[in-house]
């Protein structure tokens, strides 16, 4: 195992009811205004925006609200949001919603005390040396944001999907309600289990060492992941699937799974941002159609780990029996497995080629990636 530093100071509050809480949460940090997050009007029309505004308002913290958040976050909402926060001299963030969200409101907090524009912080132009508090209300388990550093925005002028990460920008107070994620539709419940999956198997694959304990993490949150899946597209009432299903999310991306490991890569991730980016797929779907592929075109390059994955997470033998009971599950569930289902067709692939090798530069994987290599991935997946 590896020397490692593991920090993660981000406070959370986990079960039924705990947003009525949020205001609370707030005022003790100091904030009395707080810009806030979220998409679609279905907040309004649940009561938990209701919810959440009765509380802030019992601790007199003024709201200055920032809805039409969409999945996928672009730029130029973050912009606006920015503007929008400096107009208002807002105190903090705070994100009501799933990963899309949360993400936009982290790049928000980011960019307003940032003199330049946002976008300089995800191409190494600029640095983030501040942000405001981020809190949030969690209300789809998928993405882990509500529990890490990082924030996934796509600039839509240059069709790039890009990252930042900053100490500044871990959440203060995160809260994670399985209850609110009920009314999540059928698929964005199998999208979240892909997006989960891939978090867990970027390190498990890619690391040039990864303990055994590691290891055995990665392998309870995919099996947990499977297992509640499967519960919760029976019976979406069931409160305890969705609360394993939430944890096991927030598990595979807080750092945990990747400390003690080094040489890693994230190559899922970095296709599968090409397909967002200019097809605007949502995420997790996306990720479900590059992991099989990806995964028949790496394997023997760490076939000790794959031989790992099929034995502790399908119950089968051979490297290839795992890879294909894992795109067999997907198919099972309803999540893409093929680019055609996502309406890419192999018309598609020379710009998609060229976009993932612009992120692989910034993945820092150039050289392990190259056209022919993304190529072959790509057409195994049509």
């Amino acid at each position: 195992m590896d020397n490692f530093t593991f920090f993660n100071p981000t406070q959370v509050e986990f079960g039924k009811d705990k947003e009525q809480a949020i205001g609370r949460h707030l005022a003790e940090h100091g904030i009395k205004k707080v810009l806030l997050c979220y998409g679609s009007e279905r907040i309004k029309r649940d009561g938990l925006f209701s919810v959440v505004s009765k509380s802030l308002a019992e601790q007199g913290i003024a709201i200055v609200e920032c809805g039409g958040i969409v999945s996928n976050p672009v730029i130029s909402k973050v912009r606006e949001a920015i503007a929008l926060a400096r107009d208002h001299q807002v105190e903090a963030i705070l994100s009501v919603g799933g990963g899309s969200v949360l993400d936009s409101s982290k790049a928000i907090a980011a960019g307003v005390p940032y003199a330049g524009d946002v976008w300089d912080l995800f191409i190494g132009k600029g640095h983030i040396e501040s942000a405001l508090p981020v809190f949030d209300i969690l209300t789809l388990a998928a993405t882990g944001s509500e529990m890490n550093n990082g924030a996934v925005v796509t600039n839509e002028a240059t069709q790039e999907k890009f990252a930042i990460t900053s100490v500044h920008t871990y959440p203060k107070v995160s809260i994670v309600n399985p209850a609110l994620m009920k009314t999540v539709s059928r698929d964005y419940l199998v999208y979240s289990a892909a997006d989960v999956i891939a978090h867990a198997i970027e390190g498990y694959f890619t690391a040039k060492d990864e303990p055994r304990f590691q290891s055995r993490l990665v392998e309870a949150i995919i099996n947990t992941v499977i297992e509640t899946t499967e519960t919760l597209l029976a019976d979406p009432e069931n409160y305890e699937a969705r609360a394993e299903f939430a944890w096991a999310a927030t598990q595979a991306l807080n750092g945990l799974l990747y400390a003690g490991i080094s040489g890693y890569s994230y190559p899922n991730h970095m296709i599968e941002h090409s397909l967002s980016a200019l097809f605007n797929v949502p995420h997790g779907a996306g990720l479900s159609v590059v992991m099989p592929a990806w995964m028949k075109w790496y394997h023997s390059r760490n076939p000790v780990q794959f031989q790992r994955f099929a034995k502790y997470v399908f119950g089968v033998e051979t490297v290839e029996q795992g890879i294909a009971a894992l795109e067999k599950w997907f198919d099972k569930i309803g999540t893409p497995t093929r680019l055609s289902q996502l309406g890419i067709s192999e018309a598609d692939l020379p710009k998609t080629i060229d976009n993932v090798l612009g992120n692989a530069v910034h993945f820092g994987v150039a050289e392990t990636y190259p056209r022919d290599v993304v190529a072959t991935i790509l057409k195994s997946a049509l």
